[in-house]
């Protein structure tokens, strides 16, 4: 039981990708036993930490409501247990279209579609990038990871929302060189976002630690020193609007939802972001035609107005520098242009 997050509808649904438990406990239990405790002697081979973690990550609910593994069991209580099945023992190749920008004997470059997810994963076993390069081509890098089988030639990521080019190895020589560059932050990679509100300065650094947040676990927060990762994250401001900002934003480190996470914690949470906050009306008035206009947006986009725009690297082989760009995909084009219409 591991880092699948709590859904309400996967206690509603009977879901592929997992195993449900019923448990009543008995008019007749009266042993106070703890909730871990209980549901172990239940589930074959379900340790007790794994039953703990589970209860943590939100897996299980007892008459409807998450408790913690401390809870004493009562009689007439209802547990429902979700449990992740075990995933294929491999991605599987899928004739996908690809945007291919680049390709020699050691890399790809790709620029992913919005709603495409990376690679393989709990919820997402199929119609994945990964899926679609294994059809595209066999040579792709294993790294010595345990989920090497899943993420071949995955040498970074992109959000499933997120737009915009990728670089994936074919080689573990030029995988272990790639993942070089983004560890010591010589990759150069630029994105083009829309943000609420508009920033005091033109440019500017959030530098501010990022980490799991303590009270969701699918989302991640700024932390306090200490508690999280370093994250560092320069913008520019290239055009502001009515209550809106177009930036471009460079990237020094890469942590997961960076850039979402920084703009939400400076109250200026990214255009359309459904998980931290950009999917109403944040600024500015929500009456007659510009509430119509932004239901429109958000209708159109269905997901954070984020672009993997510009991709710079050091070729692992030639040891050229290579510099890639990406045109602004359609709906986000119309969003930029309904801004200058509209709102500037």
């Amino acid at each position: 039981m591991s880092n699948i997050p709590a859904q309400d509808q996967l206690y509603d649904d009977d879901r592929e990708e997992f195993t449900r438990y019923d448990l009543d406990v008995p008019e007749g239990h009266h042993e106070q036993m703890r909730l871990d405790k209980y549901i172990t002697q239940f589930i074959q081979n379900a340790t007790r930490n794994k039953v703990q973690e589970g209860i943590r990550n939100g897996w299980v609910r007892v008459n409807g409501l998450l408790e913690k593994a401390s809870y004493r069991v009562q009689p007439g209580d209802e547990i429902v247990i979700i449990i992740p099945k075990a995933p294929p023992p491999e991605a599987r190749a899928e004739d996908i279209p690809l945007d291919i920008i680049h390709e020699d004997d050691d890399l790809i470059v790709v620029d992913k579609p919005p709603g495409m997810v990376v690679h393989p994963s709990y919820g997402n076993w199929s119609g994945t990038l990964v899926n679609a390069l294994l059809y595209h081509t066999r040579q792709l890098s294993s790294v010595n990871d345990k989920q090497e089988l899943l993420r071949p030639g995955i040498v970074h990521r992109l959000d499933k929302g997120t737009s915009g080019l990728l670089v994936v190895a074919k080689n573990d020589h030029a995988h272990h060189h790639l993942s070089k560059q983004f560890a010591e932050k010589s990759v150069e990679r630029t994105y083009r976002t829309v943000i609420w509100g508009m920033p005091q300065k033109d440019d500017g650094t959030i530098n501010q630690p990022i980490g799991r947040d303590p009270s969701d676990r699918k989302k991640m927060a700024v932390l306090d020193p200490g508690k999280g990762k370093n994250a560092v994250t320069h913008y520019h401001v290239l055009q502001r609007y009515d209550h809106l900002a177009l930036l471009d934003v460079t990237l020094e480190t890469g942590r997961t939802h960076q850039i979402r996470v920084h703009f939400s914690w400076m109250r200026h949470p990214v255009l359309g972001d459904p998980v931290y906050g950009g999917d109403t009306v944040r600024y500015g008035p929500n009456t007659g035609s510009r509430k119509t206009m932004f239901q429109n947006i958000f209708s159109l986009l269905g997901r954070q107005c984020l672009h993997a725009r510009t991709l710079g690297f050091e070729h692992p082989t030639l040891g050229d520098w290579f510099q890639f760009t990406s045109e602004i995909p359609d709906d986000m084009d119309t969003v930029i242009e309904k801004l200058d219409r509209y709102c500037s």
